[in-house]
C-alpha cells in the first residue's frame, strides 16, 4: 500500500494518509522533544566510539535535575494550585479603573500571571474585542510570557534569586513602558481597530474576563478540583521534565564544545554590544522559557554578560516565533509592528539596566 505524505516543518509535525499516518503523527507530536533528546545522546554516542561524552552529558543532565528538583515540584504546586482553585480568574479585575491604573494593573498581573500559552492569545483578543484600551492590553501582554509564579521557582534554582528578581522586574517594566507607549502612539491614531478583520470575543481566556467565576481557595474540599490539581500536576510534570532534560543535555554540549573565549569575546564585557546581541540572537535561538533557562546559565558559566542572559529571555520569550505568529495573526500588522518593537527595545534596556545592577 503506497502512503503519500507531507512534512510540515514548521509547525513541528507529520502529516500522513491512513492510520497508520495518525498514530505517527500523534507519536511525534507527544513525544518530539524526547525524542530530541534522544536523538542527542544517540548522535554523541555514534561520534564518540568511547561514549564519554555521551555518558558525560546524561549524568550532567540527571545532576542538574537533581538541583533543580525542590524548585521544580514548587513551580509544578504553584500551577496546579492556581488552575484547581480558579485563581487565574483574578485576572479580570486588572482590566478596570483609569486608563494608568490599567496599565500598571495590566503590567503586574503579567508578570504574575499563570496563565499557559493556549490561554493568553484569546484573553487579549477578547480584552480587545471587549473595548479594553491597547495601553492596557499591550502592558498585560509584553508582561505576560516573560514571567509567571513557575517560571519565578525555576529561574531561581537555575539561575539564583537574584536573577529571578531581576527577570520579574524586567517584565513588570517592560509591560509599563509597552502600555505607556501604546498610549501615547494611540492617540496620534493609527491604532484604532487593532484586532484583524474576523476576530472575535471567543476563546478559553476570554470566559474568564467576560464572566469571572469565584475562586475556591480550599479546592481539596471539591472532588472535581482535586481532579483537576492532579491532571494539571501531571501535565505540567511531563512537559518541565522533557524539556529540561533537553536543555540540560544542550547545556552540557555548550560547557564541553564552546570554548570560553569565544563566549566571552561575543557576548561578555560590560559595554551595550553584548547586551544587543543576546537580545537579537534571542528572537532566533529562543526554544522555550523553562528550556532556555539552562541554556543562558550555561553561556554565563562561560562568561556571557549576565545583562545580555536577561535581555536574551525576555526577548526571546516575547518575540519567540510561536509567540510572533500567534499576535500576527490576531492583530493587524501595524500593532504587529508595534509588538515587536516595544518587546526588543525593552528586551535591551532590561538587559542593559540588570548588567549596571549587577555591576554595582
Amino acid at each position: 500500500m503506497k502512503i503519500s505524505y507531507l512534512m510540515d516543518v514548521s509547525r513541528g509535525k507529520i502529516s500522513l494518509n491512513g492510520t497508520t499516518a495518525q498514530r505517527l503523527n500523534r507519536i511525534w507530536k507527544d513525544f518530539w522533544v524526547w525524542l530530541a533528546s534522544l536523538m542527542v545522546v544517540t548522535l554523541l554516542a555514534m561520534v564518540d566510539p568511547d561514549q564519554a561524552q555521551a555518558q558525560a552529558s546524561v549524568i550532567f543532565a540527571a545532576t542538574a535535575l537533581m538541583k533543580t528538583a525542590p524548585f521544580l515540584v514548587l513551580s509544578i504546586v504553584v500551577a496546579a494550585w492556581a488552575s484547581a482553585t480558579g485563581a487565574d480568574n483574578l485576572i479580570a479585575r486588572a482590566f478596570t479603573g483609569a486608563p494608568g491604573m490599567m496599565i500598571l494593573m495590566g503590567a503586574i498581573a503579567g508578570g504574575i500571571s499563570p496563565f499557559c500559552s493556549c490561554g493568553v492569545i484569546p484573553l487579549i483578543a477578547a480584552l480587545l474585542a471587549m473595548g479594553v484600551p491597547l495601553s492596557a492590553v499591550m502592558a498585560f501582554w509584553l508582561a505576560s510570557p516573560v514571567m509567571d509564579p513557575s517560571m519565578f521557582a525555576l529561574t531561581t534554582g537555575v539561575l539564583g534569586l537574584e536573577f529571578a528578581i531581576g527577570k520579574t522586574l524586567a517584565a513588570i517594566g517592560l509591560g509599563l513602558f509597552g502600555g505607556w507607549v501604546a498610549r501615547l502612539v494611540g492617540r496620534i491614531g493609527g491604532l484604532a481597530e487593532p484586532l484583524r478583520e474576523g476576530i472575535g470575543n471567543g476563546g478559553c481566556g476570554g470566559s474568564k474576563v467576560r464572566a469571572p467565576k469565584p475562586v475556591v481557595w480550599r479546592f481539596w474540599a471539591e472532588p472535581e478540583r482535586r481532579a483537576r490539581f492532579g491532571r494539571e500536576a501531571s501535565n505540567i510534570t511531563l512537559f518541565l521534565a522533557k524539556w529540561l532534560v533537553l536543555a540540560f543535555l544542550l547545556e552540557s554540549l555548550i560547557l564541553a564544545f564552546v570554548p570560553v573565549a569565544t563566549i566571552t569575546s561575543v557576548l561578555g564585557g560590560e559595554g551595550i554590544g553584548p547586551i544587543a546581541l543576546g537580545t537579537l540572537v534571542g528572537v532566533p535561538a529562543y526554544l522555550n522559557g523553562y528550556a532556555a533557562l539552562p541554556l543562558v546559565g550555561g553561556l554565563i558559566a562561560q562568561g556571557m554578560a549576565p545583562g545580555a542572559g536577561l535581555a536574551f529571555l525576555v526577548a526571546g520569550g516575547v518575540t519567540s516565533l510561536p509567540a510572533a505568529l500567534a499576535v500576527w495573526a490576531l492583530v493587524k500588522p501595524r500593532v504587529f509592528g508595534l509588538y515587536i518593537a516595544l518587546a526588543l527595545i525593552g528586551a535591551f534596556l532590561s538587559g542593559l539596566l540588570f548588567q549596571l545592577w549587577s555591576l554595582t
